[in-house]
């Protein structure tokens, strides 16, 4: 079994459901202690985050990752138990499997064999781990920057090890995200009798409008990097539950997943200047979830394109598809931050797997990674 494997399926058996850590960041502290890392455990409300750092000159890289993971859904329907981590037709099974506790296994493996052979490495290598990824992300990383930030511990470059390939491992890696911006509108209208229409206002028929001036939009279109803007509803709800009751308001949620040719403000703005041109009675309640980054060509993202064409033979593609990461909490400190793991297509569904051959893989190239940039 190698080493990789073996810390995956250690990891895996931590039943992680967020924000729990259940053990995990225990386990990777006791690996690094002894290569010489300083281990800080930063406890914000209900969540566990690891800040683990060997040395103190810069450059410092960091390796990013999270160990909570997503319901299970129905036990009874994955083929193996979740947290049992198995091994079937050259896959390994198990909730957090290539989302992302392997990630997590080659980063600490790679680092124990760059240390070996680079005791006496170029400037800082850290690891960064938090509990709160799947969640509500307000305890996680965020909190966790904004200590480094406070006693000016700046990060050169972050590797984010979410699972960014496609189809082959390596095949994609992701220079940046969209922004995430949330909205809760509620429409208001008057509560009446179904039967007396004239004595109210009904906010369903009233949002028609808004509906079709808000889905036909065109936001932006794009540029080099990012596709359009995209606004999307999610839920809506309204009525009292009485099939003779107009109801008195209509709350619908909505989200933007915005490119670098739009700011949250610019968005606002237009969403507000459509809705009154409806004439309609509204309140929003916005929530920003982050802001699109994109990282340039640099130092970190020359060593990744150049690990894994060493490794798989692959020009990699440079994509920022997808949703949001822990990269957004990192990239405003001016940090070079690049995602980049295993293949996404099983996260968060039932039999989540990753292909076993894929581990090593991952783990030679992030160690290739840091040679690149911090051997001697």
């Amino acid at each position: 079994m190698s080493p990789t494997l073996d810390l995956t399926k250690q990891l895996i058996a931590c039943p992680s459901l967020t924000p729990n850590d259940a053990g995990c960041q225990e386990i990777l502290a006791k690996r690094l202690q002894p290569l010489g890392f300083k281990i800080e455990n930063m406890r914000f409300g209900k969540v566990d985050n690891l800040w683990a750092r060997r040395g103190t000159e810069k450059p410092l890289f960091v390796f990013l990752g999270h160990t909570d993971v997503v319901p299970t859904g129905p036990e009874d329907q994955w083929h193996s138990p979740p947290f049992d981590p198995t091994i079937r037709d050259g896959h390994l099974y198990g909730r957090g499997a290539a989302d992302m506790k392997s990630g997590i296994a080659a980063m600490i493996v790679a680092i124990e064999r760059f240390i070996q052979t680079n005791p006496k490495h170029k400037g800082s290598v850290a690891l960064l781990v938090t509990s709160d990824e799947e969640g509500e992300s307000i305890d996680g990383v965020v909190k966790v920057i904004e200590k480094l930030e406070s006693r000016k511990e700046k990060i050169d470059w972050c590797l984010v090890g979410e699972p960014s390939s496609q189809k082959i491992i390596g095949d994609t890696i992701k220079i940046g995200r969209r922004g995430s911006l949330h909205g809760k509108l509620t429409l208001h209208g008057v509560q009446g009798h179904i039967a007396y229409p004239d004595k109210a206002a009904n906010p369903i028929h009233l949002f028609a409008n808004p509906l079709s001036l808000l889905s036909a939009e065109v936001w932006d279109k794009g540029n080099k990097h990012f596709p359009p803007t995209t606004f999307q509803i999610s839920n809506v709800h309204s009525g009292t539950g009485a099939t003779n009751v107009i109801p008195g308001q209509l709350e619908a949620r909505f989200n933007f997943r915005f490119s670098t040719e739009n700011t949250p403000e610019q968005l606002k703005s237009r969403v507000h200047t459509l809705l009154d041109q409806c004439k309609v009675k509204y309140d929003i309640e916005w929530t920003l979830s982050g802001i699109p980054f994109l990282t340039r060509e640099g130092a970190l993202l020359k060593a990744i394109c150049q690990a894994i064409k060493k490794e798989t033979n692959i020009d990699t593609e440079l994509s920022t598809i997808g949703g949001t990461s822990d990269g957004r909490f990192v990239a405003p400190t001016g940090a070079e931050v690049i995602e980049f793991g295993l293949l996404n297509a099983t996260i968060h569904k039932i039999d989540e797997c990753v292909k076993v051959d894929d581990l090593e893989i991952l783990t030679n190239i992030y160690g290739r990674i840091l040679e690149l940039l911090l051997a001697r």
